[in-house]
């Protein structure tokens, strides 16, 4: 059952940052008008992601440290096996991911908010390119980690 918790979690969080990036964002584009309105929808949909991330990343930390039981007989495996090995490489993963996604929500997604609601459009292009390679990191992260989890799965 954890793990099934674990493995929903996982769709829900990459399914949505994936969808957001390849959906919401593309599409809020096509909206024509104020691009400060527009701003203020893209932001009330990304904190409320947030808040669901948020919850999202403490379910996996928790289911994984229990599904980590599974792999590692001892603390010491984390370097002396080859399930070990790839389990440090996803923790470390997963560690960069959270640090990012904070980073990425607290300081772009306000400063792009405050910009928009400041109609400050040019300074807006330059933090939202900014943004967007925080966002491309954090994705390929995700994949990563995915990969990871794959890996662990298939014996030696």
């Amino acid at each position: 059952m954890i793990l099934w918790i674990h493995i929903f979690s996982a769709v829900l969080l990459v399914g949505g940052s994936f969808f957001i990036w390849l959906v919401v964002l593309p599409v809020s584009q096509l909206l024509n008008g104020d691009e400060s309105a527009r701003m203020q929808i893209v932001e009330k949909m990304a904190r409320r992601f947030g808040r669901i991330t948020t919850i999202l990343l403490i379910v996996l930390v928790l289911t994984g440290v229990y599904n980590a039981s599974w792999y590692l007989p001892s603390t010491s495996a984390l370097l002396d096996t080859y399930l070990g090995s790839l389990l440090l490489i996803k923790i470390v993963l997963v560690i960069a991911l959270v640090v990012l996604i904070y980073v990425h929500g607290i300081y772009f997604g306000r400063k792009i908010g405050r910009l928009a609601r400041e109609r400050r459009f040019q300074e807006l292009d330059a933090v939202r390119k900014r943004s967007r390679v925080v966002s491309a990191i954090n994705l390929v992260l995700m994949l990563a980690i995915l990969l990871f989890a794959v890996f662990l799965q298939i014996p030696p």
